[in-house]
């Protein structure tokens, strides 16, 4: 893999880990069609690193919050009035994204096993496009309008099973987890918010798993196209998520199916 190869697949994961459009399964048809299918997966868990320094550097005054809420917590301090308040939707919020975390573990483990095997072929993944844009045309139906006080558990926990689902490459995962949340009731600010505060445990998670990767992964791919990578993967997935949000809030996450049910379709037939 060369630096420009790098770059554009940084630039490409970067594009399609926010815009609900499978930032895997674009990545699977790339190494494809440039004939790079011994690049270990672990190149992948790296850009989807970067992608989650994006989502720190979007969402730092409510993760920022959330430590505040647990530190004070864990110390035994609490103020009266609108901090209380607040700590509390923020630790509420904190326990949610473990909740949801588990269901995403235990399907994911589940789909790791075979993912080599079956999902992880072209024709699959174009198949999976066309899931994915179902899933977003669905949204045309939600009219949520509930906050993290109104979420139920297992609300809590359908979302983790949608992000779970998403691991499969052609299925976004940002694009199936906050359609399950407007689905399942949240408003659309707060199931953008959910949905990213929920990947940063599944990004880490999935890196842990793939570091002992590491050794076939710098034999292959050099320090500097690696880090080309991941440099085009956080400059245009900031741009990404910065969009996607404005999106969602606008209600118009089913344009994207627009472009995937042709990609779908044009992949189906000729790869």
């Amino acid at each position: 893999m060369n630096t420009l190869q790098s770059t554009l697949l940084g630039a490409l994961q970067g594009v399609a880990e926010f815009l609900p459009v499978s930032s895997s399964g674009h990545l699977v048809l790339a190494r494809h069609l440039w004939g790079l299918g011994d690049v270990p997966i672990l190149y992948d868990v790296l850009l989807h690193v970067s992608t989650l320094v994006v989502v720190v550097v979007v969402f730092r005054r409510r993760i920022a919050a959330i430590l505040g809420a647990l530190g004070r917590w864990i110390a035994g301090l609490s103020k009266p009035g609108l901090r209380r308040e607040a700590d509390g939707e923020n630790l509420r919020l904190l326990g949610y994204i473990v909740l949801g975390s588990i269901p995403t573990a235990v399907v994911g483990l589940l789909i790791s096993r075979v993912e080599d095997r079956v999902v992880g072929e072209p024709r699959v993944v174009a198949g999976l496009f066309l899931v994915t844009a179902a899933i977003l045309l669905a949204t045309l139906l939600a009219r949520g309008a509930k906050g993290y006080r109104e979420l139920g558990v297992l609300a809590v926990l359908g979302i983790g099973l949608a992000q779970g689902i998403g691991v499969l490459p052609g299925i976004s995962r940002s694009g199936i987890t906050i359609s399950a949340a407007l689905i399942l009731g949240l408003s659309r600010e707060k199931a953008g918010e959910f949905s990213f505060l929920l990947a940063v445990p599944a990004i880490l998670g999935a890196l842990l798993l793939q570091l002992r990767q590491a050794d076939a992964l710098f034999a292959q791919v050099r320090p500097l196209p690696l880090s080309a990578g991941v440099a085009a993967s956080f400059v245009v997935g900031l741009a990404a998520l910065i969009l996607l949000l404005r999106l969602v809030r606008r209600g118009r996450l089913p344009w994207f199916a627009a472009y995937l049910v042709p990609l779908g379709v044009v992949g189906l037939v000729l790869l």
